[in-house]
């Protein structure tokens, strides 16, 4: 399963990634790791705003879309169509629907079919591969 986006991607070589992010968030958007459950200031980010990659800046959230799953990690009903794509993952042997942000392919986390309405769907985002932009006031 792979969503198509219609961005005009972001791409670098990874050493340029390596060099502009901190080592956490290289590390979890280039080499998909997960941040430490629970360690995200993002996790209580109740203001009005959006949240993008914090590798390209593209916004793939709104705080319309957040909501709290008990989890440890930021966790979304749905995504700004078209920012995101996503692919089947095996790594903890049972398949998993991993998702990257389109405009420079970093791994943000993995969307479950266990969120709220109307979606159904929790994307589970590590807190470290966003950045949080408030809305003016």
């Amino acid at each position: 399963m792979t969503s198509k986006s219609k961005m005009k991607p972001k791409m670098k070589p990874k050493k340029e990634w390596r060099r502009e992010l901190p080592e956490q968030a290289y590390k979890v958007l280039f080499e998909e790791a997960t941040e430490r459950v629970g360690t995200s200031p993002l996790n209580d980010e109740k203001r009005r705003g959006t949240f993008v990659c914090a590798a390209c800046g593209e916004a793939l959230f709104t705080t319309d879309m957040k909501f709290d799953s008990g989890t440890g990690w930021p966790s979304f009903f749905e995504s700004i169509p078209g920012t995101l794509e996503t692919k089947r993952d095996f790594k903890l042997i049972l398949p998993r629907t991993e998702y990257h942000c389109a405009g420079c392919g970093g791994h943000h986390g993995h969307v479950f079919n266990d969120g709220p309405e109307p979606t159904g769907k929790r994307f589970c985002n590590n807190g470290v591969a966003l950045r949080f932009v408030p809305d003016e006031d």
